[in-house]
């Protein structure tokens, strides 16, 4: 089954028309599967408030649906999310009394920018044009949520972001480095023998207890991943940020679906030390986050060194 997960941001009403309401959380989930392809839409729930969730489910989709209903500082931080998080692949809409010539100015020069521009009623069809974006390699899963059920035990829900996942695989679970198998794999309800990225799929686990795993914790074969408690990155402040960025402030950061406290070492080179072990590959992008900040909340980013 091919399988394909969009991130919808600016009105959440629009989901319903797309898919089911799944899992309901600071993001939500919705899907549909049909003529052979498993769609899923994460929208991110508690966004305003808080942008954390934001970033999450920007990381969750390989298309962005972003339909714009106003134009304010939070459209704008939508935009600059994308940016740095070099989401390319995606749609733009908006509605009927947002003024399209400023829109296009907030998105010049960002990654938004390469958008295809489309008419809400269009957007349906657009969407059913799109391909799957897979990626070859070792086994990954991220996982993004967790809980036990009666009678089954843990159930871990992510998205495979590598490779294809086979009942009774032996993985890791990182950064906690436990022996995890996969007892059972299901999408969209149904069991399967295997998936194959990008699947968002639902596993009933051996080895580990919902305790034991947090959102953003990665399955995968052993040495697949690095973990540290330390970072440098390749730093560039947001322009749209003004206050100064000093050794020991501290900040949180978003790297994949995980986000961790974190304390500037040093400011050249970019150095972070963060509050807890973190999984990652060199080259993700951590975005430097101020949650508190009355203006823009995204104060930098930057590719991961080592």
């Amino acid at each position: 089954m091919k399988s394909i997960n969009f991130t919808l941001l600016g009105d959440e009403s629009l989901a319903k028309d797309f898919g089911k309401k799944g899992t309901t959380t600071d993001i939500t989930i919705y899907d549909k599967k049909e003529s052979g392809v498993l769609r899923t839409w994460t929208i991110p729930t508690s966004f305003p408030d808080k942008i954390q969730s934001l970033f999450q489910a920007i990381n969750m989709g390989e298309y962005v649906i972003f339909h714009v209903t106003k134009l304010d500082k939070f459209t704008g931080e939508q935009i600059i999310a994308l940016d740095v998080l070099g989401k390319k692949q995606g749609i733009l809409s908006h509605s009927f009394d947002v003024d399209k010539n400023t829109l296009l100015s907030m998105i010049k020069g960002t990654v938004v920018e390469q958008y295809k521009l489309v008419e809400p009623e269009n957007l349906k069809k657009e969407i059913d044009l799109l391909e799957p974006i897979s990626k070859d390699g070792p086994t990954a899963i991220v996982i993004d949520h967790c809980f036990d059920v009666k009678g089954v035990g843990t159930v871990i829900l992510g998205k495979i972001t590598q490779g294809t996942l086979k009942v009774y695989a032996n993985l890791k679970l990182l950064p906690k480095g436990s022996d995890v198998v996969v007892k059972s794999i299901q999408m969209h309800d149904d069991s399967v023998e295997d998936a194959v990225s990008p699947a968002r799929v639902g596993l009933a686990v051996k080895g580990v207890g919902p305790d034991d795993v947090q959102r953003g914790d990665v399955l995968c074969m052993p040495d697949k991943m690095l973990i540290s408690q330390e970072i440098e990155i390749d730093y560039i402040q947001s322009k749209f940020f003004k206050d100064k960025v000093a050794e020991n402030q501290m900040f949180l950061v978003s790297i994949g679906l995980q986000i961790r406290p974190v304390k500037i070492i040093s400011l050249n080179p970019m150095k972070l030390s963060l509050g807890k072990s973190t999984v990652y590959e060199k080259g993700d992008v951590c975005v430097i986050l101020k949650p508190e900040s009355a203006s823009i909340r995204i104060v930098g980013s930057g590719k991961i060194i080592k």
